[in-house]
């Protein structure tokens, strides 16, 4: 019995140790299990930190937290602008400079006054409008076409020669880009009424043949001329215009009373009435036609437009001239002192072939039916379009602004030559076969200011 009350006494002990470490590690696990999970959630960082100063400091065991900041406006950075605009992105406009800032000064810009012709280089157009040479710079517009009457296109420098007084010339100026028009447009009223109001149903197409970039003036004559609108793009300004155009009245050109009793009054059995007198010879009246007149009054008007423009007079009319106070010599001088074309649409009378070939044989006192294709030749407007239907008026409005606006334009500085005649003639060669070349033949340099 003794030997197991000994063995018993070695394992109270040994148990009763054992029992109380095991009772220790259950009390720790929690203890360090909730110190491992702090130090885990110390260790992690956000994703996405936020700023120091959006965070609220951790309230302490040792002094209450303090009081939370007041929001504030967000006030600027130093030198940063108070713009909410959005930053612009290359190539977009620059935004106003602040009132209270001093944008930098700009280097001067000279713009071509009034009057001005292109550089004496080979540029684009652009360069036309702000570039200013001497004044004896010629510039020549052309217009080439093929046997069938079409344009040509595609032509080059090298295809050009231009000789003055017979003398080549070097260029120094080339385009073959349109131009906007200063358009001087003079209706002959003084034509039978028939081809008045024929050419009054025709004015929506005359509208229509101008660009918005264009600017158009507007005339009249008969016996006399009138301007009946200033220069102006504004299509609806010259439609109530030329609206207001369509209640003229052309004349009445009949057959003028030669004999019979409304010729020399009552008669009775063939003796005139308060006894014998001298039959009176009558001859139809002859109204003047100042086709001269309204050709200087527009050419002054243009003269005042600027050159960097195309400047031109179109006209529709019968071609007839009587009475003018004007030469035909003195209003070509001024034309070709201005570089200003004319191009002109033939109806009534002036388109029938057969009668334009009688009128050329003049007879004193009686007037010219071939003056208006003298101006168009001399000045480079191309040919007359005679028409005598309204559609192929319509088709002739809208050729000649296109002829007129399409054209290429060369330019030279003109070498001296012999003082002598002002006049220099010009003409033009293109190296090329079976095309017609159209331009002006001459010119008067502009005096130089001293």
């Amino acid at each position: 019995m003794a030997p197991v009350n000994a063995n018993r006494k070695w394992r109270s002990p040994l148990r009763t140790t054992l029992m109380a470490l095991a009772t220790m590690g259950t009390l720790a696990i929690p203890a360090l299990q909730a110190q491992s999970s702090g130090n885990q959630t110390q260790s992690q960082q956000p994703a996405n930190p936020q700023p120091a100063q959006d965070i609220p400091d951790a309230p302490s065991a040792v002094q209450p937290p303090p009081p939370p900041k007041p929001a504030l406006p967000d006030a600027p950075l130093p030198g940063a602008s108070t713009n909410k605009e959005p930053i612009p992105f290359p190539g977009d406009s620059p935004r106003q400079t602040e009132p209270d800032k001093q944008a930098p000064a700009m280097p001067g810009v000279q713009t071509t006054p009034s009057g001005s012709s292109p550089r004496n280089q080979i540029n684009p157009k652009q360069d036309l409008y702000t570039i200013s040479v001497s004044a004896n710079f010629v510039q020549i517009p052309v217009m080439v076409k093929d046997s069938d009457g079409r344009r040509v296109d595609g032509l080059l420098p090298k295809d050009f020669e231009v000789r003055e007084n017979g003398k080549k010339q070097t260029l120094t100026y080339f385009t073959s880009d349109p131009f906007e028009l200063s358009a001087a447009v003079v209706l002959d009223i003084g034509m039978p009424d028939v081809a008045v109001q024929k050419v009054n149903q025709t004015y929506s197409s005359l509208i229509g043949a101008f660009s918005p970039y264009d600017e158009v003036a507007l005339y009249t004559y008969s016996s006399t001329v009138s301007q009946v609108s200033d220069f102006t793009g504004r299509a609806d300004k010259l439609t109530a215009t030329l609206n207001q155009m369509k209640l003229v009245r052309g004349h009445n050109n009949g057959v003028p009373v030669m004999s019979g009793p409304l010729a020399s009054g009552p008669t009775v059995n063939g003796m005139p009435v308060g006894g014998p007198s001298v039959q009176p010879v009558n001859t139809p009246p002859r109204e003047a036609h100042v086709l001269n007149d309204a050709i200087l009054r527009a050419a002054l008007d243009l003269s005042k437009r600027d050159r960097t423009r195309r400047r031109v007079i179109f006209i529709i009319s019968d071609g007839r001239e009587l009475g003018s106070k004007a030469s035909y010599g003195d209003v070509l001088k001024l034309l070709e002192t201005q570089g200003i074309q004319v191009k002109a649409v033939a109806v009534d009378a002036g388109a029938l072939p057969v009668y334009r070939e009688l009128e050329k044989i003049h007879l004193k006192g009686q007037g010219y039916s071939n003056i208006l294709p003298k101006y168009v030749h001399a000045t480079g407007g191309g040919d007359v379009f005679n028409e005598l239907s309204r559609n192929a008026m319509e088709e002739a409005y809208a050729q000649v602004t296109s002829e007129a606006r399409n054209q290429y334009t060369l330019g030279y500085v003109p070498k001296a030559i012999a003082s002598g005649s002002p006049y220099r003639s010009v003409e033009v060669v293109v190296y090329k076969k079976g095309l017609n070349i159209y331009s002006k033949v001459g010119y008067y340099p502009i005096p130089s200011a001293r």
